[in-house]
């Protein structure tokens, strides 16, 4: 770590450290404030319309009155990791071209039972002055969240603590399925999955549909808690978040579980599997 009252000049330690020197004099800019309504607008949009690009989008906010072109909008869009989903050639996420991309495993496969296959996915959080990253574990066949983690950043290892505690806490899947993004195929995340003894699928290209249970659940949390609510801070946003998914795991009715819950659902089945 870099010390300003080190004896060593700052050029020597960043030197010492391999990171570049112009990085520990920088101060990153708060985002404006118009950037943020704007972020706050698009992420509404794009639960209402996920198939939306950036064209689509530019021109609903036009006739809403802002003054944007599409390269605004697609720099924000980049910021927030928000991607159209719809069939097409290339990726909908962000992945990285040097990790490797693991084949689809779900096609055709009847999922009945918890702890059969678990998936995991990031959204935009908006607060009042500024943003976060929600990343979630959830079991497909109860749609009971397992584990989550909050950050400001969009880097890997909110997602691999949130995996872990996952593994902590309840039985190892049989498959985990995630889209291609850069966190999910980075390697200190598959190695995870695989010391785990699960086997690793990644959405297709185009196969926007296969992550459909967990966009319900953003849908879900930013209508109901989010976007209702208006967080001040990272930790206000973590504390409401946190009290939304217990409620949309112990009290929330789903029609497609009967009108029961996830965790009802869950639970149910574990113990019948272990009678």
């Amino acid at each position: 770590m870099i010390m300003p009252e080190n004896d060593l000049s700052m050029s020597r330690q960043s030197e010492l450290l391999g990171v570049n020197r112009s990085s520990v004099y920088y101060r990153p800019k708060p985002v404006p404030e118009s950037d943020l309504a704007l972020m706050r607008r698009l992420d509404e949009l794009h639960l209402d319309h996920v198939h939306a690009g950036s064209r689509m989008l530019r021109d609903i906010l036009r006739r809403e009155g802002h003054r944007i072109n599409r390269k605004k909008v697609q720099r924000l869009m980049a910021k927030m990791g928000l991607y159209a989903l719809y069939p097409k050639k290339r990726r909908t996420s962000a992945a990285d071209k040097e990790h490797k991309i693991y084949p689809y495993l779900l096609r055709d496969l009847v999922i009945d039972r918890p702890n059969q296959v678990w998936c995991a996915d990031i959204t935009y959080i908006p607060l009042a002055r500024g943003f976060g990253y929600l990343v979630a574990v959830m079991d497909w066949h109860s749609r009971k969240v397992l584990s989550w983690r909050f950050s400001n950043t969009l880097d890997t290892q909110f997602c691999v603590d949130a995996l872990q505690e996952a593994l902590a806490k309840y039985p190892a899947p049989e498959i985990f399925n995630t889209d291609q993004g850069s966190q999910f195929t980075s390697e200190v995340f598959t190695k995870a999955v695989k010391e785990s003894g699960a086997k690793i699928s990644m959405d297709g290209k185009g196969r926007w549909i296969d992550n459909r249970f967990i966009e319900r659940l953003w849908r879900s949390l930013k209508h109901e808690d989010v976007y209702l609510n208006v967080y001040e801070t990272m930790r206000e946003a973590e504390e409401g978040i946190g009290k939304y998914i217990i409620f949309y795991n112990q009290n929330r009715p789903h029609q497609a579980l009967n009108h029961c819950t996830p965790g009802e659902v869950y639970q149910q089945q574990e113990q019948e599997r272990a009678a």
